[in-house]
């Protein structure tokens, strides 16, 4: 019986310790180390929901331990629900020798001609489709035989017409489409078999400075408030007190933005504003800054927290603290608007409003001015990185 107890015993921990390892690895997947942060790499799957995904068709997608999986159901895609254009993609993916899936790049939705109106980076092992691992299905072929059962990554830059992908760090296609799709969506197939997908993160390129760092060349003060804007010795835009708006002199319709931002005191209040009306004072949609949360859980915001979309949608997860900088990616795309904190994606909300100038009161997707926020006398905010840029057209 002792000897029973003590097999059942034995048996028991060595489950509970290998349910904590797992719960330990997918932690530790799915992350951005620092550099990659301060590079402005945000997280597409966050490891642990399909939040920020969209299925186009029934299949049993599922996540368990930091990993996203397909086996069964209608042919198909999940795709982001933000559109991207020009950008660095990293993924790992890991499938049979007869699974036939692959990776929708500046896809729609439900893509009807991976010739013409998507990019389709298969994962097929050779003989399973004509365009194996490494290839552009209907478009270039990369050399057989680099299908692995093993886990994979694929890392993809996407600039304009021009693609290179490698695959376990080496370069496997070089493709140039004269005539290129220029923006869409990001898609993981369900086409036969299974096929896992884990560390997917994305870097938007093509970005420029909105600011020098010596001066405010590029931007202006709204008169007669009470914010102060300068540039201190360190290089950063800093605002204290308030109210008050810096208003940007160039205008943005559907873009990126990226930014770092500091709070130098507790849970203060400010905000990004976008697509304003120029020259109106905090006439836009608002990314609010703001790192406090109720009841010492983060997914409980104070004001819409960080990230959220003021008066509209909060974040669903307040990411940044006070005193340490933190960063944040927006990216607006027609009705479409997402934020990133510290690349977490927090916000993901359409604008479902009938179309008005001003967007307090509807839907703006016209271009307009990004304005950084002083908020009230407490105000004492910096900034640094501010860069962003416009999207192109599909």
């Amino acid at each position: 019986m002792c000897h029973l107890l003590r097999t059942y015993t034995i048996f028991f921990f060595c489950v509970v310790s290998c349910a904590q390892s797992c719960m330990l690895l997918g932690a530790e997947l799915n992350t951005l180390t620092p550099e990659e942060l301060d590079q402005g790499w945000i997280r597409l799957f966050d490891g642990e929901t399909t939040y920020s995904w969209l299925p186009t068709s029934e299949a049993n997608w599922r996540v368990r331990n930091g990993i996203l999986s397909v086996s069964e159901g209608e042919r198909g895609l999940l795709c982001t629900t933000t559109q991207f254009a020009d950008y660095i993609l990293k993924c790992d993916f890991r499938s049979s020798l007869k699974t036939n899936s692959g990776i929708f790049l500046r896809t729609p939705l439900k893509p009807h001609d991976v010739t013409h109106d998507c990019y389709e980076l298969n994962i097929a092992g050779d003989g399973v489709s004509p365009y194996s691992t490494g290839s552009f299905v209907n478009r270039k072929k990369a050399a057989a035989g680099l299908h692995s059962t093993k886990w994979q990554r694929y890392e993809v830059l996407a600039q304009g017409g021009h693609f290179v992908v490698k695959l376990d760090g080496k370069v496997v296609l070089d493709y140039l489409d004269p005539k290129p799709v220029r923006r869409g969506h990001i898609g993981l197939q369900l086409n036969s078999g299974k096929v896992e997908f884990r560390n997917i993160k994305l870097k938007p390129l093509g970005l420029k400075s909105m600011f020098n760092g010596k001066d405010l060349t590029g931007w202006h003060v709204y008169p007669g408030k009470k914010s102060i804007f300068r540039v201190t010795p360190e290089g950063y835009l800093n605002v204290k007190n308030g109210s008050g708006q810096l208003e940007s002199d160039e205008v943005l319709g559907d873009f990126v933005l990226q930014l770092d931002i500091f709070s130098n005191g507790k849970h203060l209040n400010s905000g990004i504003f976008f697509r304003s009306i120029p020259g109106k004072f905090t006439q836009g949609y608002e990314s609010q800054i703001q790192n406090g949360f109720h009841e010492n859980d983060r997914s409980k915001p104070t004001d819409y927290g960080t990230g959220g979309i003021y008066r509209r949608q909060p974040a669903r997860k307040v990411v940044a603290d006070d005193f340490t900088w933190f960063h944040k990616t927006i990216i607006a795309d027609g009705p479409h608007i997402a934020v990133w904190v510290n690349g977490y994606q927090v916000t993901d909300w359409t604008d479902t409003r009938q179309p008005n100038e001003n967007p307090r009161q509807g839907l703006r997707t016209t271009p307009g001015t990004i304005s950084i926020q002083g908020h009230d006398p407490t105000t004492d905010l910096s900034f640094r990185n501010i860069r962003g840029g416009e999207m192109p057209k599909r």
